[in-house]
């Protein structure tokens, strides 16, 4: 069975190409636009596995993660933060509210999916 992933950012170049990257990589993936279509695809859905921008025009992604560790039937979903902020103190929030892993834009492709693997024991 392969492990679903869901891809959320609101620029559609970074979509598309995480979305090709990790079908090749063998992955079912579904794409979300903003948070609200994110939390829409996670009740619906369910995946293993969140590949998340935090800035975002409607629901950001830290309170997506939030909403996500708060819920008993989708705290399982691993969370991985994509995100242009890099300050620390933006990291270590992701962190506390439950992410599995936060990756600084830009990011090399293949440590991502490398990383995707090893979280998901792939």
């Amino acid at each position: 069975m392969k492990h679903k992933i869901l891809v959320v950012d609101d620029d559609p170049y970074i979509l598309m190409s995480l979305e090709f990257l990790m079908k090749k990589s063998g992955y079912e993936v579904h794409v979300a636009r903003n948070g609200t279509e994110a939390l829409d695809i996670i009740a619906g859905q369910l995946p293993d596995l969140i590949l998340l921008d935090i800035m975002m025009p409607d629901v950001d992604g830290y309170a997506i993660c939030e909403r996500i560790k708060k819920n008993p039937a989708w705290k399982h979903i691993k969370v991985v933060f994509l995100s242009a902020k890099t300050r620390e103190a933006d990291i270590q929030k992701g962190y506390d509210l439950g992410a599995s892993l936060y990756v600084s834009k830009p990011f090399s492709t293949k440590e991502l999916v490398k990383s995707v693997k090893e979280l998901l024991g792939a």
